[in-house]
């Protein structure tokens, strides 16, 4: 199995394998994949610097990207430097309440963490700035193309861009602002995802653009990898699956959820972060949905609002209330094992279904 996009990007298998652990990314770079390090947990730039040093020698030489989360409208002047200003105080004490109800313990210490701030614009230029000194093959922006300046200084580095989109409209419209690969993502996708299935969204975008498109959204064996090459796409982006890896650590609360869930156990809501998200369906996400909640605020005052719960829910221990991004395909989910013998079966999986099909001819 082998597209245009190993050429391309300078791997052995048309496989990008986005996560926000550098471990993760390292081990799905080094088994010929290409990985993607989410950045927007780095609140701080010289943090993210350490960890991509970390990753130029982890890769061992191999290539990979990074993800930011770069709205497209910068943000006007005026707002307070203190953002958490802007929360109404009925918000917060829905979250408290909420915590309380739920049987969640406060942290043994206090946490001052201000909340992921990589949504912030600002934030998320710093960790461009950031991955532009390092030896990175691509600079992806979870929502859309990053601005003009940005697409700018990474082609003149020699360095792809890569912009999600889940509308054939929005794909050409990144097209036309200077995208070089376009990561189809449907409804099915863990995080930020938009109302149309794989299915039907990757053959569309792929007609729209003229550029190099990766299915994206419910994709965890190679038989969906062989659908999507079908479908038109050059290769695939995939996320949940890689949640289930050795590589990625996780506590133990979180990796039961993972491992217990099926594939009806996700739900799209615009809880943390702001914006529509696909995420584990437990009993925290089950009370925003009650009559007593309050409406989700913007990106990023949704986030900076959960932020301490999140840290609250995560070391309580118990996997009904863990909050995670994850897509339906985290029901595929079953077992914990290295990255390198996930990707090798993918690889197989897809090979001898391509093989299978060609007999069909």
């Amino acid at each position: 199995m082998r597209t245009d996009l190993c050429d391309l990007l300078g791997v052995d298998h048309p496989i990008v394998g986005f996560s926000p652990s550098e471990h993760v990314v390292a081990a799905i770079s080094r088994a010929g994949g290409f990985g993607v390090l989410g950045c927007v947990r780095f609140n701080d730039a010289a943090e993210l610097d350490t960890v991509l040093t970390w990753l130029d020698e982890a890769t061992e030489g191999r290539p990979y990207g990074v993800d930011v989360v770069m709205p497209g409208k910068v943000p006007t002047e005026g707002l307070p430097a203190d953002l958490g200003e802007l929360i109404p105080p009925g918000h917060r004490d829905f979250v408290e309440q909420t915590l309380q109800r739920l049987g969640v313990p406060p942290l043994g210490s206090a946490s001052d963490r201000p909340g992921v701030l990589g949504w912030l614009h600002s934030v998320a230029r710093s960790h461009v700035e950031v991955a532009l000194q390092h030896p990175v093959r691509l600079i992806a922006n979870a929502l859309g193309p990053p601005p003009p300046d940005v697409i700018a200084q990474a082609h003149d580095r020699g360095l792809l861009v890569a912009a999600l989109a889940g509308r054939a409209d929005h794909a050409r419209g990144h097209v036309a602002a200077g995208v070089d690969i376009v990561v189809a993502q449907g409804y099915e996708a863990g995080g930020h995802t938009g109302e149309i299935a794989s299915m039907v969204l990757v053959p569309e975008v792929v007609d729209a653009v003229g550029v190099p498109v990766l299915a994206a959204g419910g994709i965890g064996s190679g038989r969906q990898i062989a659908a999507a090459l079908a479908l038109g796409a050059r290769g695939v982006w995939m996320g949940s699956v890689w949640l289930g890896s050795s590589e990625y650590h996780s506590g133990p609360a979180l990796r039961d959820a993972l491992l217990q869930a099926g594939s009806s156990d996700t739900v799209r809501s615009r809880i943390y972060s702001g914006k529509p998200a696909r995420l584990l369906r437990n009993r925290w996400t089950e009370a925003w949905s009650e009559s007593d909640a309050p409406a989700p605020l913007p990106m990023p005052l949704q986030n900076l609002l959960v932020s301490g719960a999140h840290d609250r829910l995560m070391a309580s221990g118990d996997p009904t209330v863990v909050p995670m991004p994850v897509g339906q395909i985290v029901g595929r989910m079953n077992e914990v094992r290295p990255v390198s013998a996930i990707l090798t079966d993918l690889v197989t999986e897809a090979d001898e279904t391509l093989s299978q099909i060609h007999k069909l001819l």
